[in-house]
């Protein structure tokens, strides 16, 4: 392992030059490289109650070459040479290679036949509609005749109508249905359910075939060209209970040399829009200039700053492809989960994930999702900011934030008359992204929500008045670890103890706010907040601090014991344990304790990171929830934690172990986790989540000795 450590830091040299933001401009990917392929409108183009997203599907040899969406339009080709009909991946004279991927766009080639080249340019121009251009060139020393059958579906249900051919402008609409899930309806999420969905494109088609398939009666006619097309998309969307679709045909011939071009237009709109209206705002993207998206995407991309710095000799490297297309991945993962203002929020805010999309990850910002902002402050400085800011416009008066923050929902959630709010990162969020961005104004303004926010938190949360705080109102999911915990569920509701994952993040806060009053020149605030900082840190290691096993754990909140219902029943090694490293509490012998324990491949120190809990305990369970998996954010601050204890060779392995087993999954599927196994190649339970896109950090910090600070974004 520790040679695969020194080889993969020395690979970080291949990165870029300094100043080249194209490097996801010239790919050459297939679909064994480690490539985020899934896409949404930019952050310009987006808007909240229509949105709509596409994966691309180019890695499974039963389905054809698409672009798919959980619960909305779907798009493929098909392709005819002579009688062989071919759209399945494993069925292609050649498989897809990449050429360029951003988060809102790709454009890759394949050869569906020998000889014949396709090239394709996705894009998710806005929020509700997509552009596919389609080229394609004869390559051969022969004239050949191809047939081309673009194909589109969607789920629906008997009581919808069909297909409509929209004349005078030639084009398709057809009534299309979203429906919100519980959580959504719950929260009165004002999603558009009813929408009018469009098909529109330059093809001067030969034929035309609308299609109806039903799970419970469908049957296949062996003289229809398409019945095998037909019974593979029944097959895989297995929750849609009706699809309906079109299938375009059009014949040509190519002569040795010669190209043809297509274009095709899809996308939802409100079902009140009128059909000259949607003809309208839809006619421009076919005379589109494509590549000018791509120069658009580059300039996001510029300011992401290249990884090149070797930290050692040199060595024959590891290759670094895998961790480069990780690196640039993450940063598309991160942009496309932002929106812009709307509704409530001023500024732009993110979501958890836009395709696929799920009430829970829909709703707004958390604090623990935000950590996700201490990487994204590279791309987008001022939108790592404006997303803070979301927290303080929406502040209340006593300090209290809201657990989640969206356009259209302020969740308080309220539990024994208490509201619930967010694991506190607040602060220490705002001064990392300060110390990326320099932003003097965010500062203060950081600054000025933070203590209010500290100040609630703290009397709140401290029943007992005794300097130690517990998780409060509905305390699983402000504790962030919301499911299969092991002290939760084997001893009891967290309110009855005094955390020491809780306490360790109000250490790093009040931290926080000294640094940030410090630099601001507030010299008693900063006092103050230095000596808060120093109190809580010896509570901590007085009444948390196991001597015999070496290790913190939560106390009963009643007596500072380690027992609640039976002797030493608090006494459960998980993940928690280890914050204190990250928050600076431990001297350098309780650190050196630690790093032993987590260092430990029976317990921690697993095959793909740290998990949530040891895997000595009888609760372990590798992809379970939180009871065993590894949450990239928090193997993040571990490995933090290391690095600022001196422990750069751990920190280094630690990052290798977790960055490992995410780009295999990259690799294999294309998206990220909210989740990864810490034994198995493995991953759950929820995709393309944004949290995963802190990872990038694991490389800038390895890179840099300190965060890379932009200027002064706003004067």
């Amino acid at each position: 392992m520790k040679i695969q450590i020194i080889f993969m830091i020395v690979a970080l040299m291949e990165f870029p030059i300094p100043g080249n933001p194209q490097y996801l401009s010239s790919l050459n990917a297939t679909r064994n490289d480690a490539l985020f392929t899934t896409y949404a409108a930019p952050i310009n183009r987006s808007t909240y109650k229509t949105d709509q997203g596409y994966q691309f599907m180019w890695y499974d040899d039963e389905s054809g070459v698409e672009f798919i969406n959980s619960d909305g339009l779907n798009l493929g080709l098909e392709w005819k040479m002579g009688k062989e009909v071919r759209f399945k991946l494993k069925e292609l004279y050649r498989e897809p290679v990449v050429t360029t991927s951003y988060s809102d766009l790709v454009r890759y080639y394949y050869y569906p036949f020998k000889d014949i080249r396709v090239e394709v340019f996705f894009d998710v121009y806005s929020s509700t509609q997509a552009v596919e251009d389609i080229m394609i060139t004869n390559e051969s020393k022969f004239p050949q005749e191809i047939g081309l059958f673009p194909y589109f579906y969607y789920p629906s249900d008997d009581t919808m109508n069909d297909i409509t051919h929209e004349t005078p402008y030639d084009f398709y609409t057809f009534p299309f249905v979203k429906k919100r899930d519980g959580w959504m309806i719950e929260h009165q999420i004002p999603m558009t359910e009813k929408l009018k969905g469009y098909l529109l494109g330059n093809i001067q088609q030969d034929s035309l075939q609308t299609f109806v398939l039903k799970r419970s009666s469908s049957t296949f006619n062996k003289a229809d060209p398409f019945n095998e097309l037909k019974r593979s998309i029944l097959l895989r969307k297995r929750k849609a209970k009706v699809i309906k679709g079109i299938i375009i045909a059009r014949n040509f011939k190519l002569q040795p040399g010669e190209r043809t071009h297509f274009r095709l237009l899809t996308g939802l709109e409100e079902a009140e829009i009128r059909v000259p209206d949607l003809y309208r705002k839809a006619d421009p993207l076919l005379k589109l200039e494509m590549d000018k998206l791509i120069r658009e995407d580059e300039r996001m991309y510029s300011t992401i700053p290249p990884i090149q710095q070797s930290f050692i000799n040199q060595q024959e490297p590891l290759p670094a492809r895998g961790l480069e297309m990780l690196y640039w991945s993450c940063f598309s993962l991160l942009r496309q989960c932002m929106m812009p203002a709307e509704g409530k929020c001023s500024f732009n805010y993110y979501i958890f994930s836009r395709e696929p999309k799920w009430g829970w990850g829909y709703g707004g910002q958390v604090f623990h999702e935000s950590l996700s902002m201490l990487a994204y402050a590279y791309m987008d400085p001022k939108g790592a900011m404006n997303s803070q800011r979301i927290y303080f416009e929406r502040q209340h008066d006593d300090g209290y934030i809201n657990y989640r923050t969206g356009p259209y929902l302020d969740e308080t959630i309220e539990y024994n008359g208490k509201f619930t709010t967010s694991a506190p990162w607040f602060n220490y969020e705002n001064l990392e992204i300060y110390k990326i961005t320099g932003d003097k104004q965010f500062l203060k303004d950081a600054y000025n929500s933070g203590k209010k926010f500290y100040e609630y938190y703290t009397i709140q949360r401290d029943s007992n008045k005794n300097g130690l705080c517990e998780w409060g109102a509905e305390a699983e999911l402000e504790s962030v670890r919301d499911a299969r915990v092991a002290v939760w569920d084997k001893v009891g509701w967290p309110s009855n103890f005094e955390g020491v994952d809780v306490n360790s993040m109000l250490v790093k806060e009040a931290q926080s706010l000294s640094e940030m009053a410090e630099i601001s020149g507030f010299t008693e605030d900063a006092k103050k907040w230095k000596s808060e900082t120093i109190n809580r840190m010896k509570l901590i290691n007085k009444y948390m601090w196991d001597k015999d096993l070496g290790f913190y754990f939560n106390i009963n909140r009643n007596d500072e014991s380690f027992t609640y219902r039976v002797p030493g029943d608090l006494k459960i090694k998980e993940i928690i344990g280890f914050l204190p490293l990250w928050a600076g509490v431990c001297d350098s012998v309780r650190a050196k304790m630690l790093v032993h324990i987590m260092t430990n491949p029976d317990e921690f120190w697993r095959s793909f990171g740290v998990p949530t809990l040891s895997a000595k305990d009888d609760y372990y369970n590798p992809v379970g929830y939180w009871n065993g998996p590894v949450w990239v954010q928090w193997d993040y601050l571990l490995f933090r934690g290391l690095l600022d204890y001196g422990y750069k060779k751990e920190a280094e392995e630690l990052a290798y172990k977790v960055l490992d087993n995410m780009v295999w999954h990259l690799k294999k599927d294309h998206v990220f986790w909210e989740f990864y196994s810490a034994d198995d190649r493995q991953a759950g339970w929820n995709k393309t989540y944004i949290w995963a896109g802190l990872a990038a950090r694991f490389l800038i910090d390895l890179n840099f000795s300190s965060p890379q600070r932009h200027k002064d974004t706003e004067k």
